[in-house]
């Protein structure tokens, strides 16, 4: 072979050659280390919800199309019909209204949903209810919720300059008022709600739009820190404290109505029953163990979902994490039945009972590993992340090497 193609022919098999193993790992040398986990052992991996059919988009569609726009505006006239005007009645729709459904039914209104965090929510829910007429909030085996099914997990990340402000003897539910106010977003949504609720004259309706404005804005973790810290049986501060959370003396009802009554109110606002819808269709027992249809961060959602309408749940005393509405089913005469069965599906609702527990768990356990994790870090500069620098050693190490491997 020529010697002026004998370089060329070695340089050809030398590119379809894999390079040695010793040259990869000398390489990984030169690789940073790995960043430490954002997450906590047990956490759970951060999902991303699915495209969402929305309502506003679907009816812009259905505006494109002669047929179900003149559809649609015939179901609006049926909507404003509907009324419940005794406490246990479910809305009356028309055989025409019924039909006209089925005229949508191959249309992407019929699939679509809104988002409590979305900002034309009440014209999204309106669209909803105008193509479901029918749904009833009495059957926990439809999903009639009008939202999407998904559950957004957000990292909980622990800043240990705030965790150091906490007070060892503080309780959990007070450390965790603490992050919220350290928490820009948190603490002005929280100070919003505060005042409302806080007047010397009691505007409800002021108030429980600041509370589902706190709800709705601000963090997740945040948010349900506050509403369901755990507290020990005995620690009445702690108690009261958390019952407190969604300012009960303004966001309740001054006298305890009847539950049918407080659920008439609720279905004739569009949000609330939307709200209602969400909860019932979320935080449905499969089973007589309480199993939850879906997961229990979903129902635990859909509870919060409430705080802030008329169907408004809290705790019912300081000393344990029992949850009902404030109302009462005297004086229901034949509805009894139907008032209690309303009554217990947040009092005695297995599902609901395990989310809210296993929450309170979870969030004890993170306040108490993170504190001791955080005051060590703190003491021990060992253990602080140091920026990755290649040594000379190993730069001068690799330089020798690598010409052997030519």
């Amino acid at each position: 072979m020529d010697s002026s193609v004998r370089p060329l022919a070695m340089a050809r098999r030398w590119n379809q050659r894999p390079p040695p193993p010793v040259l990869l790992l000398l390489l990984l040398l030169l690789l940073p280390p790995p960043l430490p986990l954002l997450l906590e052992a047990g956490d759970p991996l951060p999902t991303k919800g699915q495209l969402m059919n929305s309502c506003i988009q679907a009816r812009k569609k259905c505006q494109a199309d002669y047929s179900c726009n003149a559809t649609y505006r015939y179901l609006k006239s049926c909507s404003s019909n509907i009324s419940t005007s005794s406490p246990a009645e479910e809305p009356s729709v028309s055989e025409d209204c019924l039909e006209a459904v089925q005229h949508l039914q191959n249309t992407s209104l019929m699939s679509c949903t809104c988002h409590r965090r979305m900002k034309n929510q009440t014209a999204c829910l309106d669209i909803y209810w105008t193509v479901h007429p029918a749904r009833t909030l009495d059957d926990y085996e439809l999903n009639i919720s009008p939202y999407e099914d998904t559950v957004t997990r957000k990292l909980w990340k622990m800043n240990p300059r705030k965790l150091k402000q906490l007070k060892p003897e503080w309780d959990l539910c007070l450390k965790f008022a603490m992050l919220c106010a350290l928490n820009g977003k948190c603490g002005r949504l929280r100070k919003a709600y505060g005042e409302a609720c806080s007047r010397p004259r009691c505007q409800r309706h002021t108030c429980r739009r600041q509370l589902r404005t706190f709800f709705e804005k601000a963090s997740e973790p945040h948010a349900q820190g506050m509403l369901l810290c755990p507290c020990a049986p005995a620690d009445l501060g702690c108690g009261q404290r958390r019952r407190n959370t969604i300012a009960p003396s303004c966001a309740l009802p001054a006298e305890t109505p009847n539950c049918l009554e407080l659920r008439r109110l609720c279905l004739s606002d569009i949000l609330c029953r939307s709200r209602l819808a969400d909860f019932q269709t979320y935080c449905r027992p499969m089973n007589s163990q309480g199993t939850c249809a879906t997961e229990k961060s979903r129902c635990l959602q859909a509870y919060m979902g409430l705080i802030g309408t008329a169907m408004t749940p809290n705790f019912v005393s300081n000393v344990n994490t029992s949850v009902a509405l404030s109302c009462t089913c005297r004086g229901s005469g034949n509805l009894q039945e139907e008032c209690e069965r309303l009554e217990e599906s947040f009092s005695h609702n297995l599902c609901l009972t395990e989310a809210i527990e296993a929450t309170m768990h979870l969030h004890s356990q993170r306040l108490s590993q993170a504190s001791p994790v955080m005051e060590h870090q703190k003491t021990s500069p060992a253990v602080r992340p140091q920026p990755w620098v290649p040594s000379l050693f190993s730069c001068t190490f690799i330089l020798i090497l690598l010409p052997s491997f030519w």
